[in-house]
């Protein structure tokens, strides 16, 4: 064989038939079609919203007597309360000031999405001032007898210190605080091992304020609440002894059958007996009040006279109800009106 066509041999040898090239060259499209499908386009960055410093401060004021149910459908509307942050702004009523914040319900009949409904609409109340304006809670429903203050501690709450957001990686006992909420520690998760009556005080809390210098409602009034064990039903009224005269009042209730003959006797005594206590009640506030007084300082008098009670309503937004008409200055029995709604 000559050279030549020894070498042309060999080069044929050494060719690959022509379906593995084309396998081959279908090898590398597909590859490179691979790493041009892996490589993604570059994506706009995302921007994200910053949370406002004081963002979450309405919901950290525990809502005092609101239902235990009721509170998930608070939190279910998407609530603004962006003029409570401003008030602690330069420039607002709150800044620099030392305040008491706690939180409160109000179910109103509103409109919302196109329907009425009635809505609990959240409400918090900043009180200013030195010092707590308060270590009690009052407890008082139409079912229950007799009102009930009692230290806030029995029902787990307390005033703490509030941690702005941008605060919140700090140790808490280096911080100077100037808000404090009213929080509770009861567990809801813990509601089920209490007993009923120990969960309905929960929902008939209201903050007690205690006001030196003037006589609170309950020294004034000459009413009391009557809830008499009669049969076949309890009596439920209201005995004011300035204005009802006793014999009259229980003939009238047995003209109206609500009271038997044979009862006339026990119900009597049972409504003097209400009454003895509402009079040494109110006797005893009289007596405390101006015990206070006489030991009271006089820089504790200047920060009762200018305690200031603010009523902060949610800002109207697209997506919240319309609350303009059922906006009130009323706090609550104990505190009464507000000086100021924002």
């Amino acid at each position: 064989m000559r050279k030549g066509a020894k070498r042309k041999a060999s080069q044929k040898e050494g060719a690959k038939p022509e379906h593995e090239s084309h396998r081959e060259e279908s090898k590398k499209t597909t590859s490179q079609a691979k790493r041009v499908k892996a490589s993604k386009p570059e994506s706009e960055p995302e921007y994200i919203e910053d949370k406002r410093n004081l963002e979450d401060l309405w919901k950290e004021a525990f809502p005092v007597g609101t239902e235990w149910d009721q509170l998930d459908s608070v939190y279910q509307v998407n609530w603004n309360f962006s003029n409570l942050e401003d008030a602690f702004e330069e420039g607002g009523k709150l800044h620099g000031k030392k305040a008491y914040l706690f939180g409160c319900t109000e179910p109103q009949l509103v409109s919302f999405k196109g329907e009425s409904k009635v809505i609990c609409i959240p409400v918090v109340v900043a009180v200013v001032s030195p010092f707590p304006p308060s270590d009690k809670i009052g407890i008082n429903s139409v079912q229950r007898e007799s009102e009930e203050i009692i230290p806030m501690k029995q029902m787990k709450m307390d005033w703490v210190p509030y941690i702005p957001l941008e605060n919140r990686g700090s140790q808490v006992d280096k911080l100077h605080s100037e808000i404090f909420i009213l929080s509770c520690t009861q567990r809801r998760a813990a509601l089920k091992h209490l007993k009923i009556d120990r969960v309905k005080k929960y929902e008939y809390c209201l903050p007690y304020f205690y006001q030196p210098f003037k006589e609170d409602e309950l020294e004034q009034s000459t009413e009391v609440q009557i809830i008499f064990p009669g049969e076949p039903k309890p009596i439920f009224c209201e005995f004011d002894w300035e204005l009802d005269e006793l014999e009259e009042f229980t003939d009238k209730l047995i003209q109206e059958e609500e009271l038997s003959e044979d009862q006339k006797d026990a119900f009597k005594e049972f409504v003097k007996e209400r009454v003895r206590e509402a009079k040494k009640a109110n006797r005893e506030a009289r007596e405390a009040r101006k015990k206070a007084l006489e030991e009271m300082s006089e820089d504790t008098k200047a920060a009762f006279e200018n305690m200031r009670f603010y009523k902060f309503y949610p800002v109207q937004t697209p997506d919240t109800p319309d609350i303009s008409n059922v906006k009130a200055p009323f706090i609550n029995r104990y505190y009464g009106k507000a000086h100021e709604i924002l």
